[in-house]
């Protein structure tokens, strides 16, 4: 299944231990992470850069996140946290070091 999602800000999202990650989503997924924030699921979310430019990195990993993952709908009941491959994790690093983030 591919989805056309446009991912075009970068979020930090706490996990319930306190740790933190970056992600690079779309203002639907942002919505989705403060409603699992509000169930409980995750501890917070927040924006750290909108409309970030759509880099070369941004499309492969765009591209990635279509194959691979769904936004859930507002019914979700756990938060599934994007896992990456080493070369996608790779990407999000470029992207964040592209928009001085990091």
């Amino acid at each position: 299944m591919k989805n056309h999602e446009v991912l075009d800000l970068i979020q930090e999202i706490t996990r319930n231990d306190g740790t933190t990650y970056m992600e690079i989503g779309n203002m639907l997924m942002n919505g989705r992470a403060e409603l699992a924030a509000e169930r409980g699921f995750i501890r917070q979310v927040r924006i750290l850069q909108l409309n970030i430019p759509h880099s070369t990195h941004v499309i492969k990993y765009q591209e990635y996140v279509n194959e691979n993952f769904e936004i859930p709908d507002e019914s979700m009941d756990h938060w599934e946290e994007w896992q990456k491959t080493p070369e996608m994790q790779e990407e999000v690093n470029l992207i964040l070091k592209e928009n001085h983030i990091g």
